[in-house]
């Protein structure tokens, strides 16, 4: 029987932990806060934050879905539950091999995903909440959609060792762009 590796276990992030990070991440926005988190976890840590935003817009939109003729509790639980997830992470996968293709940034992808994740995860839940909100849900998301673009820019420029801000906002750009029609290609 294998001794576990107590040095991998204590760098690994734990959702506490996760929430923790997010809070300074976006207390503190910057590419050096970024940069003291992004290898206290990894694909999985990534993976299991994000599944925490699909929970809980599953169970907000199946609340939500019999006010709704078009949808049904069902298809909002499978949609979001798989729909969220898929989408992070080929967006952070597009990051990824756009940044290191293109403007050959040294960062790995656990690096990216798991930066992404820890503002995307915070801000994809009070997107979610304000949504509930007619006039102002709207409003405000459209607010919470452009703070995300500048973390995400923040998160390029750190998880992938960009300097050059032009280079970290055109990948933020390119995956953006490909990311969209991949997901119009896929679900038409």
């Amino acid at each position: 029987m294998s001794r576990p590796n107590r040095t991998v276990e204590a760098t690994q992030a734990q959702i506490t932990d996760m929430f923790a990070q997010s809070t300074a991440v976006l207390a503190q926005p910057s590419s050096d806060t970024f940069e003291r988190f992004e290898r206290r976890g990894g694909i999985q840590q990534a993976l299991i934050y994000v599944m925490v935003a699909a929970v809980v817009s599953a169970i907000i939109a199946a609340i939500f879905a019999p006010f709704h003729g078009d949808v049904t509790v069902l298809g909002q639980l499978f949609s979001r539950l798989i729909g969220i997830p898929a989408q992070f992470f080929l967006f952070t996968g597009l990051v990824y091999l756009i940044g290191k293709n293109l403007f050959k940034g040294t960062g790995t992808y656990p690096e990216v995903a798991y930066s992404f994740a820890l503002f995307y995860v915070p801000l994809s839940i009070l997107s979610t909440l304000v949504m509930l909100v007619p006039l102002l849900g709207w409003i405000a998301g459209l607010v919470i959609s452009v703070v995300m673009i500048y973390f995400g820019f923040l998160a390029v420029r750190s998880s992938m060792n960009l300097r050059d801000s032009v280079s970290a906002g055109v990948t933020l750009l390119l995956s953006g762009i490909a990311s969209f029609w991949i997901m119009v290609l896929f679900l038409s």
